[in-house]
C-alpha cells in the first residue's frame, strides 16, 4: 500500500486584500509527490481540463544541465494552487510592527497512490523548474514556493492567467482558457473573454460550419486562425451585429443567440462557397484570416438589427449568393473598384488588405 503523511513545512502566512498567499522552502525532488502539472486539454465531452502548456523538453535539459553544474541556484518561486486539504497552522506571532504576515506550519497531505487530477496542489508557474529539479542527478534541491489555496479550477485558470501576464504566454492558450475563468482579469482579457467564450463554443459543441476548424492547443487540427475569428467576433459584439445580445454595462449577453446568429450565416457561407470552405487558408482565402474577417464585416452589414431566428433567409442566402462574382477565393483574381487587381492568394492579413477585401465585398452585397 502506498505511503500516507503529511508534509509539514515552516511557512509565513502573507495577507494580500482579502486572499492568503503562502510563503515556503520545499525540496524540489518531493515536489512531485503533491504538485501536478495540469497541461490543457478536454475531455469527451469538450469540457476543458487543465490549463498549462505541454512541458518544453529542450528547455527542461538546459536547467537540468544548469542544476547539475557548480554552485547552482534558483532563487525564483514557484506558484502552486492548493485545494482545501491543505492547512495552515498559526505559529506563535512575533511582535514585529506589522498584521500582515504570520509564520505557522502549512500542512500537505501526500498520498501517493493518487492520480495526477487528485493531488492536493497544481503548478500554477514553474512547470519546466520542477521537471528539471526531478530529472537532475541530485539527491535534493530546495527551492523556493509560493502557495494559495483556490476555490476552485476556475480560480487556479485565473490566477495562472494573472501570474503569467508578464510573460509572453502563447495567445491561442490564453484564448482557450479566458471562457472558463472567474474573478478579475485586466481590461485587455475581460474584453476578449466572451468573444474567447464564442469560439470555444463554435468550436467545440458539435455542430456548425466552424465545429473543430479554429486551431488552438485543444484542437491541434483546426486550420483556422483563432486570433482572425476572435478579432471578427470582438468587432461584431462591440459594434456589429452581434451587439443587439450583448448586456453592455457587465460585459454579458445572450450567448445561445448570439451562437444560433453566427452559426446561421456562416453555414450560408459554408454552402455558398462549398468549395473554398473545405481548404485550409493556404490554399483557400476564405478560411484566410482576410477572409473571415472580411466575411465577418458583411455579416454585420447584413444582419445588424436582424434577429438571430431570421438570420437563414432567402434576402442573406440571395446577398451572399451575390459575392460569387467578385470573389476569388481559391483561384484568379481580385478586381477592385479602384482598378486595382491581384491574385487570388495576393492578400494577406494585413489592416490594409481587410479594408481593401471589405469594401469590395460589402459594396456589393449593398449594391
Amino acid at each position: 500500500m502506498a505511503d500516507r503523511y503529511e508534509l509539514r513545512l515552516p511557512a509565513l502566512e502573507v495577507r494580500q486584500g482579502n486572499r492568503k498567499i503562502y510563503c515556503f522552502a520545499i525540496d524540489g525532488k518531493k515536489l512531485h509527490s503533491f504538485a501536478a502539472v495540469s497541461r490543457v486539454r478536454r475531455d469527451d465531452a469538450s469540457t476543458l481540463q487543465g490549463y498549462q502548456r505541454p512541458e518544453v523538453l529542450s528547455h527542461i535539459r538546459g536547467i537540468r544541465r544548469y542544476l547539475e553544474s557548480e554552485d547552482a541556484m534558483l532563487p525564483n518561486a514557484l506558484v502552486l494552487a492548493f485545494d482545501d486539504t491543505v492547512r495552515f497552522e498559526t505559529g506563535v506571532r512575533l511582535n514585529a510592527g506589522v498584521d500582515y504576515s504570520v509564520p505557522g506550519v502549512l500542512v500537505i497531505p501526500v498520498d501517493e497512490s493518487l492520480t495526477e487530477q487528485n493531488k492536493p496542489a497544481l503548478i500554477v508557474d514553474g512547470q519546466q523548474r520542477s521537471a528539471a529539479i526531478r530529472d537532475a542527478d541530485l539527491v535534493e534541491f530546495p527551492v523556493a514556493a509560493v502557495g494559495f489555496i483556490a476555490d476552485n479550477q476556475e480560480d487556479q485558470r485565473s490566477q495562472f492567467i494573472l501570474v503569467n501576464s508578464t510573460k509572453p504566454l502563447p495567445k491561442g492558450l490564453i484564448h482557450e482558457l479566458l471562457p472558463e475563468t472567474s474573478g478579475h482579469l485586466p481590461p485587455a482579457y475581460a474584453r476578449r473573454r466572451l468573444p474567447a467564450q464564442l469560439m470555444t463554443r463554435l468550436n467545440t459543441d458539435g455542430e456548425g460550419p466552424f465545429y473543430g476548424r479554429v486551431a488552438s492547443p485543444t484542437s491541434p487540427d483546426g486550420n483556422i486562425k483563432d486570433t482572425s475569428l476572435l478579432r471578427m467576433l470582438e468587432h461584431s459584439l462591440f459594434e456589429g451585429a452581434l451587439y443587439q445580445y450583448r448586456n453592455p454595462e457587465d460585459g454579458s449577453g445572450d450567448v445561445g443567440r448570439m451562437l444560433l446568429h453566427l452559426r446561421s450565416f456562416w453555414t450560408i457561407v459554408k454552402e455558398t462557397f462549398s468549395d473554398a470552405w473545405k481548404l485550409p487558408p493556404r490554399q483557400s482565402r476564405l478560411t484566410h484570416g482576410v477572409g473571415i474577417q472580411a466575411m465577418g464585416f458583411v455579416m454585420d452589414a447584413l444582419t445588424d438589427g436582424m434577429p438571430a431566428e431570421d438570420v437563414d433567409c432567402d434576402q442573406v442566402r440571395n446577398a451572399v449568393l451575390g459575392l460569387m462574382p467578385v470573389t476569388a477565393w481559391t483561384s484568379g483574381m481580385w478586381r477592385f473598384t479602384d482598378g486595382e487587381q491581384r491574385r487570388w492568394n495576393g492578400l494577406q492579413n494585413t489592416p490594409n488588405d481587410i479594408r481593401l477585401l471589405t469594401d469590395l465585398l460589402v459594396r456589393t452585397v449593398r449594391g
